[in-house]
């Protein structure tokens, strides 16, 4: 992987999606502050969305926007042996999007945080 796929470039935008999921805005029609969860799409928890339950698209969703789990590595044998990281979990979630568990050693789901593909 190379530029925008770097381990960096994805912990960077962690912190900005940090950053925004905190962010609050005057709504003078509503007469307070609003977040994120006040106008995000909560297929999963419509009624009362935290904003972990909000429907946001990035590829750090493959990781449950989760900084230990994008630091993860683990030792594999079998037919492929090695060590495994976030370059594998990413390559095997952008191939099977729907699975709870990667077939790698992590064994980690390629569902995002708020619980959908």
């Amino acid at each position: 992987f190379s530029g925008v796929l770097a381990h960096d470039v994805l912990r960077a935008l962690l912190e900005l999606q940090d950053a925004l999921a905190a962010a609050t805005a005057w709504a003078p029609g509503a007469g307070r502050n609003v977040s994120l969860q006040d106008v995000c799409y909560a297929p999963l928890n419509p009624a009362a969305p935290a904003v972990g339950d909000c429907a946001v698209s990035s590829v750090t969703q493959y990781f449950q926007n989760n900084r230990s789990r994008l630091a993860l590595t683990a030792w594999q044998d079998g037919k492929e042996q090695g060590t495994v990281d976030w370059h594998d979990h990413l390559i095997y979630c952008v191939n099977s999007p729907l699975s709870f568990k990667d077939i790698t050693a992590l064994e980690l789901s390629c569902m995002a945080e708020y619980g959908g593909p």
